[in-house]
């Protein structure tokens, strides 16, 4: 085994709507995921995330299970409309199951880093215009206000959002994820605002906690050209563009890429930034949380495409998991070295890695899943060598803790330690589990 620093963060990760299912209950109102997933045609199977894991009656025993996997950290979500049902009320009921969640993980031994926003805006919001609008940033800022009051004693990390390239552009860009809007000029006005919503949150935890540790986590690719073709390469920049600088330079350096300005004035004029607004995004960020899955070749599209809808390619000969995307983790070193190399010496944590699988019970009531294991053990020691080149990786937090409702591909795809047959809801830790635990234990005190 190798050993990483001391004080390296362990964990696991989660997301509110693909894990507690109540979804009507204690005060708790729609979601665009739920609206979104009730769509015909929107979600494999019709799923939906109305039950999911069951996770918010079942919450004692996933926290034992928690425990059990060894980790020291524990990644999870808020579900807003479970906080803010409707405009201008606060859900007692939702931060009282938070609260039980943060004091259970205490009690275990385990650190809390809560998410205040991975995909479920309020309905209500939506309606109004969703992240298009400028009034959801400042929403979610009093949203984030009423979480850190509730929680601060008990949480001390914070991420403001998850991956907001998903919910700018799958929701609102592609059509792919909720809200459901093809739009490329809302996919840019919701990119600005779900920045500017991370700022305005970030001052927000701030001015209550100067010593709070608040961070945002981007979905980030390397991103390469398919061929040695120029266009191949001008496409693969345009890629890295919308894909990574679009988020990185506004949150790290202060300003939108000029080249992605461009690229998209036919759609927009970016009116929608305002005297003030990169100041807010650019407050300094305690941490940058990294979800990283594959890398990206890209190809030169069609004039007037977009470039990553229509650059993407998969690179020949290269295994793939059962969401069909390329495993080489040799990109997740190249990653963090690029972070740190153009962007500074900002700490870093792995916020999701991981890979679904086709998993199944045996007959003997086991899940044997060696493609995880050597999908995780390739990608933590990638991340193992970008510490030893001098990245600041601070933690590592596997996608998922559950197997859970994956967005659009609904109950079809597996990622998680802990399988879950989700007719009687019984967990079953899959073999990968006991895995990354005798991991956590080898890196341990020596």
């Amino acid at each position: 085994m190798f050993r990483f620093p001391e004080g390296f963060v362990w964990g696991t990760a989660t997301a509110a709507y693909q894990i507690e299912g109540a979804a009507r209950d204690d005060g708790r109102t729609p979601s665009i995921w739920d609206t979104f997933a009730a769509t015909p045609g929107a979600v494999r199977n019709g799923d939906t995330g109305e039950i999911a894991c069951d996770h918010y009656h079942r919450l004692d025993p996933d926290l034992d299970l928690i425990a059990r996997l060894g980790v020291g950290a524990y990644r999870f979500s808020i579900s807003w409309p479970r906080i803010v049902p409707e405009p201008g009320q606060v859900n007692q009921k939702g931060l009282d199951f938070y609260r039980r969640l943060v004091d259970g993980l205490h009690e275990r031994g385990v650190t809390p880093y809560a998410t205040l926003y991975h995909w479920d805006l309020p309905q209500y919001l939506e309606d109004e215009g969703g992240w298009v609008e400028r009034a959801t940033a400042e929403r979610f800022a009093e949203y984030a206000d009423i979480v850190h009051e509730a929680l601060a004693d008990g949480v001390a990390h914070y991420t403001t959002l998850n991956e907001p390239w998903v919910s700018a552009w799958l929701g609102y860009g592609y059509g792919w994820h909720a809200p459901g809007r093809a739009e490329p000029a809302a996919a840019l006005a919701a990119t600005h605002h779900l920045l500017l919503g991370h700022g305005l949150a970030a001052e927000a935890i701030r001015r209550r906690d100067p010593s709070a540790q608040v961070g945002i986590t981007l979905n980030l690719a390397p991103v390469g050209p398919a061929t040695a073709d120029p266009a191949d390469q001008a496409a693969a920049d345009r890629m890295d563009g919308q894909l990574n600088r679009l988020f990185l330079d506004p949150v790290l350096r202060g300003a939108y890429p000029a080249d992605v300005v461009e690229l998209y004035r036919p759609v927009s004029d970016f009116a929608f930034v305002q005297d003030g607004d990169l100041a807010t995004i650019a407050a300094p960020l305690d941490f940058l949380g990294v979800n990283y899955y594959r890398p990206n070749l890209a190809a030169a599209e069609p004039p007037g495409a977009d470039p990553v809808a229509a650059g993407l390619r998969l690179p020949p000969g290269v295994p793939v998991t059962a969401m069909d995307w390329p495993i080489q983790p040799d990109g997740l070193t190249e990653l963090l070295l690029r972070l740190r190399r153009e962007y500074g010496p900002v700490p870093l944590y792995i916020t999701e890695n991981g890979a679904a699988f086709h998993d199944y019970l045996d007959p003997a009531g086991r899940v044997e899943d060696p493609e995880r294991i050597a999908y995780l053990d390739a990608h933590l020691r990638a991340a193992h060598t970008a510490i030893g080149e001098g990245v600041d990786l601070r933690g590592y937090f596997v996608w998922s803790f559950l197997d859970n409702f994956e967005w659009a591909e609904g109950y079809s795809k597996r990622f998680g330690l802990i399988y879950v047959e989700y007719g009687s809801q019984r967990r079953v830790p899959k073999a990968s589990a006991g895995w990354y635990r005798d991991v956590i234990r080898a890196n341990g005190p020596a």
